[in-house]
């Protein structure tokens, strides 16, 4: 793995784990706790004994220009614990750069003394399947708690969560007012105050070595997590990180939650902070009871809120519930509640002048309107206020929890009671036809699947259905499970919703993107059954290990030397493909804009160029806002330098919005085929299309003739005039949708997707669409293995 590298004077941290039970869960532990459990002290001693934050920190949490780091946070969470009887530290695991990934679980005394049965309780609520009757269902509900998770600083320039979750976890331990009781008694909070360790603390490190200096806030020069940036909050149904392993294993499938906060901050010229409703439209697998109860808990928010004198609240706006890619808990009975609060330049205050709002994605910033009933007028806007407002937020879910226990796990049950006796629009069972050696494709699925709780059997022998044979090994997931919604979602093709700003007018831009179909992101067949399938049945299989395969030719001596390029304005995709390269355990290297202008090329055969504009390329940061040496980007020398490399031999490799960098540098005859159209024309937010592939091409060795292939915001469609230019590829002919959304398809269909050419003795290959969209696109890995060659 490729780590951030240090900044010359940048103070280092050593991070210890929490100290972690030799041999796993202590003896006599909960079977449910997870494992390497932290040491749980919980003292008794009164509120008066239990360190403020200020007391603890030495400044306030939230004031301007201050951040507390992770290891001065999680040090104050022990501290919670030792002095308080309503606390206990779990350290769930390492994060990706082994950092201590940890959870506060936050309730009352009496519930603590009494957790392993409230836990049981819960699972039960889960699976009403395990319910003996009616008296025992009332019996559950009178005595089961509201849980809670309460989920922090995954996007680790959004510092406000992380910060307040200090505050949150000390009013919560030391305080005896009525309404904190009540919480504690009603109410098992399960706090993970950062689901981004690592990236917490490159910032506050960052960030703290820059104040001052004319370079303040400037933006981190590497990706705030080690592999995807922003996008970990995009890996909630792949479970590819760490983190997310972790927090979906010892917290979600732990306690199963009736309500999660994600707490999150946006841009800052618009409203003070978000509440649900969403905006449309709603994946049509989540229940309805969800969507109504997330429209309740999020009104009731925004109303307190607004109720204490707080400006820029507004609802039902820029956010949709559509992809499962941010909302697991939407498929295992849960409300999620995005909060989203403006931001500042990290822990710098801005001023935000009246004249920037207008109108927004579901109201407009300078007006007054039914979501939005008392508009900010601006002024200034830091630290201080994000944390407080998203305190008073978690403060007001809470007391919804508490106060509506009863109705949050009637609720939660009766949602899992109708996924168990199966939707009517769902099929029986679905099918994935397996030998007793699955391919890698089928693989990564059944563990998403097992790893969300989905119940998956594997077929004991031999059997026909409607005329077709499916072998021994094949895998069956049953639809009369509480978590059938997740599987469905998973495996069935999306046909998203057309959805325009105003009748005729442009499409209205998904928050995310429009397709999730299992079966074309990993290559392989997913059949929906109705009725009975006659076969023998294993018991519910555990989760497997990704099964990642590497090509033959990138193995051995012979191998291709492969040097994969590293902006500082690093971006995504660059990460994901780092992360799919290491699980492959193939060799490669990262090289930087100064390592290329010093002539590094000259020890590889192959350059990688993930999706990056030519100006990010070229030019990269600005110096008047970022110190060397991460200023500046390859510049002409550099430039010059990879073209060097090519006609001197080399491979170069370029995706999406790089390939302009390629075609500039060796001036192709080539053009993106959609550039000047408007949306109202042709528009693909993120979606599945068909791709038939040139089988004369070596790209396409060892491969059917027609695949998927991912089409979003930054991909293309050549044009090409060219002599030396070839296609390999093409987006398929007629209507080339698979999944998802597509508007204006005739504009690609039948056009280049992928290019060839030869320059000098060496050559290039352009993808014009992500053939490693955030490392799940298995079924276009093989194309671009087979691009690297010598």
């Amino acid at each position: 793995m490729s780590c951030p590298p240090s900044l010359t004077g940048l103070r280092r941290t050593v991070v210890a784990l929490l100290a972690v039970v030799a041999g796993g869960v202590a003896a006599g532990a909960a079977p449910w706790a997870p494992t390497g459990l932290a040491a749980q002290v919980t003292g008794s001693a009164g509120s008066d004994a239990v360190p403020s934050p200020i007391e603890h920190f030495g400044f306030e949490i939230g004031a301007d220009r201050q951040l507390a780091d992770w290891n001065e946070l999680t040090a104050y969470f022990e501290r919670l614990a030792e002095t308080s009887d309503r606390v206990v530290v779990d350290t769930l695991g390492p994060s990706t750069a082994g950092r201590p990934f940890v959870m506060l679980t936050i309730t009352s005394p009496e519930n603590h003394a009494r957790l392993d049965e409230l836990h049981a309780i819960q699972m039960q609520l889960a699976d009403p399947r395990t319910v003996d009757g009616d008296a025992e269902l009332e019996r559950l509900l009178d005595e089961g708690r509201t849980v809670v998770l309460l989920t922090q600083g995954i996007h680790a320039t959004e510092v406000g969560a992380s910060q307040m979750s200090a505050n949150l976890a000390w009013e919560l331990a030391a305080s005896d007012s009525e309404r904190v009781r009540r919480i504690l008694d009603e109410v098992i909070l399960l706090q993970i105050p950062s689901l981004n360790p690592d990236g917490l603390q490159w910032i506050v490190d960052w960030y703290s070595e820059l104040v001052g200096t004319e370079y303040e806030g400037a933006p981190l020069p590497w990706l705030y997590h080690a592999y995807v940036g922003h996008d970990n909050n995009r890996d909630w149904y792949a479970f590819t990180q760490e983190e997310t392993v972790l927090t979906v294993q010892k917290a979600h499938n732990a306690w199963h939650p009736q309500i999660v906060h994600d707490v999150h901050q946006m841009g800052g010229s618009g409203a003070r902070i978000f509440f649900p409703p969403y905006i449309e439209p709603w994946d049509p697998n989540i229940d309805p009871a969800i969507t109504a109860a997330v429209n309740q808990l999020g009104s009731y928010m925004a109303a307190e809120l607004t109720a204490q004198g707080r400006k820029g609240v507004v609802v039902n706006a820029q956010y949709d519930a559509f992809t499962p890619a941010r909302a697991y808990m939407h498929y295992h009975g849960a409300a999620r509640i995005l909060s989203e609060t403006a931001s500042a330049r990290m822990a710098t205050p801005i001023t935000v002048p009246p004249e920037v709002f207008g109108p927004r994605r579901g109201y407009d910033a300078s007006k007054r309107s039914w979501n939005y009933p008392a508009p900010w007028e601006g002024g200034p806007w830091g630290l201080p206020d994000i944390v407080e407002y998203q305190k008073a937020g978690a403060m007001a879910l809470l007391t919804n929890a508490a106060a509506n226990r009863r109705y949050w796990l009637e609720n939660f049950w009766a949602i899992n009671r109708r996924a168990v006796e199966k939707w009517e629009a769902w099929p029986d069972a679905w099918i994935i036809p397996s030998g007793p050696e699955p391919e890698p494709g089928v693989t990564y699925a059944v563990r998403a699947l097992t790893m969300a709780d989905v119940e998956v059997h594997r077929t004991e022998e031999d059997f026909a259905l409607d005329g077709t044979t499916f072998p021994a090994g094949s895998f069956v997931i049953p639809m009369r499970q509480p978590y059938a919604s997740f599987a469905n979602t998973m495996l069935e093709v999306q046909e998203y919703p057309d959805l325009r700003e105003y009748p005729g007018g442009p499409p209205l831009r998904p928050y995310d993107v429009t397709a999730h179909t299992l079966g074309y992101l990993l290559d392989f067949d997913a059949i929906a059954v109705d009725g009975a399938i006659d076969v023998a049945l294993s018991d519910p299989i555990s989760f497997p290990d990704f099964d990642f395969r590497i090509p033959e030719h990138l193995e051995g001596p012979d191998a291709p030397r492969v040097a994969l390029y590293k902006s500082w304005q690093e971006p995504m995709t660059e990460g994901w493909q780092r992360w799919v390269f290491d699980r492959h355990a193939m060799p490669y290297d990262t090289l930087h804009d100064a390592e290329i202008r010093a002539g590094a090329l000259a020890a590889y055969d192959v350059l990688l160029l993930q999706s990056q504009s030519a100006e990010s390329i070229l030019r990269g940061h600005d110096p008047a806002r970022m110190p060397a040496p991460f200023a500046g980007g390859l510049g002409t020398e550099g430039a010059e330098e990879v073209r060097r490399f090519v006609e001197g031999g080399g491979r170069l490799i370029a995706i999406e919005a790089a390939t302009d960098f390629v075609r500039d540098l060796f001036g192709l005859g080539i053009a993106d085929a959609t550039a000047s159209l408007p949306s109202t024309d042709f528009y693909i937010p993120g979606s599945i299309l068909r791709l038939e592939l040139d089988g004369s091409s070596e790209l396409a060795e060892g491969l059917r003739s027609e695949t998927s292939a991912w089409y979003w915001r930054s991909s293309m469609a050549y044009e090409v005039d060219d002599p030396r230019v070839r296609v390999a590829a093409r987006y398929g002919a007629g209507d080339p949708l698979l999944s998802g959304w597509v508007l204006g398809g005739e504009h690609i269909a039948g056009r280049p997707a992928i290019l060839e050419a030869d320059i000098g003795a060496g050559s290039v290959v352009l993808f014009g669409f992500q053939p490693n969209y955030r490392a799940q696109t298995m079924a276009t890995w093989p194309l671009l293995f087979n691009a690297i060659r010598r």
